[in-house]
């Protein structure tokens, strides 16, 4: 998902810098994994891990699929959402995490396999009773969310999910068109539209996210200078490259969760 979802390469070490090199200008401090991210140990490790920002973010488009449908049923939304948390917030992350510590949280790993499984496991078993609900076509959303949970975040099949493109259908339109389905247990225009806007939206998630990962998690030394027309110069340092890139993010995922929020109102108040 700095998206949680993107699970990272093993991360290189960072070579530890003396103190007289740490005050020069231009070396980069001991960076936090991403923004969101708490300090090291304990209950900490877990808030780091569920990247709470991208979670909400991704969970909006299941409000937001769910909101199109011409009824919508409250326990059939609450049970989309708690799926996804339990399949994109907690299996997807921890098993994002086990593959090189991209967050560097102490979590053992057995602690997050068993995360992961469990995860996965409410995740399908909330599927089932949606099957139950409106019919077997919710069937196959279930069996292709399992398969994006392990196949992309364990980058199975050579890879071939673990894209941009990969990231952004399957947590930005896959949750729009599942919710959708598991209110009316079809499909039609109006989620696929909004599964399009989904798809466009993680994928810019994914344009700003990814570099600021790279500065954040890999970047050693960040420096130099813009020189503007009238003359005056100014410094470039990793803060300057970072403040656009998480500012966007942070607009972004807050308006989602708003967006998300009014729909539901609407439809359910």
């Amino acid at each position: 998902m700095a998206d949680g979802l993107a699970a990272s390469q093993p991360e290189p070490e960072l070579p530890r810098s003396d103190a007289a090199s740490a005050a020069e200008p231009g070396i980069r401090a001991a960076a936090r994994p991403a923004y969101y991210a708490a300090r090291s140990g304990g209950w900490r490790d877990w808030w780091t891990l569920l990247h709470p920002p991208y979670t909400a973010w991704h969970l909006s488009y299941v409000v937001i699929g769910a909101a199109l449908a011409p009824q919508v049923s409250l326990t059939a939304l609450l049970a989309t959402l708690i799926a996804f948390f339990l399949a994109v917030g907690l299996a997807a992350h921890a098993l994002d995490e086990l593959n090189g510590r991209p967050l560097q949280t102490s979590i053992p790993a057995p602690v997050l396999v068993a995360v992961t499984v469990v995860g996965l496991a409410g995740a399908v078993a909330l599927g089932v009773a949606g099957v139950a609900r409106v019919g077997w076509a919710l069937l196959p959303f279930m069996v292709v969310g399992v398969l994006l949970v392990i196949a992309y975040n364990a980058e199975l099949f050579g890879g071939i999910i673990h894209t941009d493109l990969g990231f952004a259908a399957a947590w930005g339109a896959f949750p729009v068109l599942t919710a959708y389905a598991a209110q009316t247990g079809k499909l039609a225009l109006a989620p696929v539209l909004a599964a399009g806007a989904a798809l466009a939206l993680s994928a810019a998630q994914r344009r700003l996210s990814t570099p600021a990962r790279s500065l954040r998690r890999r970047s050693v030394r960040v420096e130099g200078s813009m020189t503007l027309a009238d003359g005056r110069v100014t410094a470039i340092d990793q803060q300057a490259l970072l403040a656009p890139l998480e500012g966007a993010l942070r607009a972004t995922s807050w308006g989602l969760v708003l967006l998300a929020a009014s729909l539901a109102v609407a439809r359910l108040g």
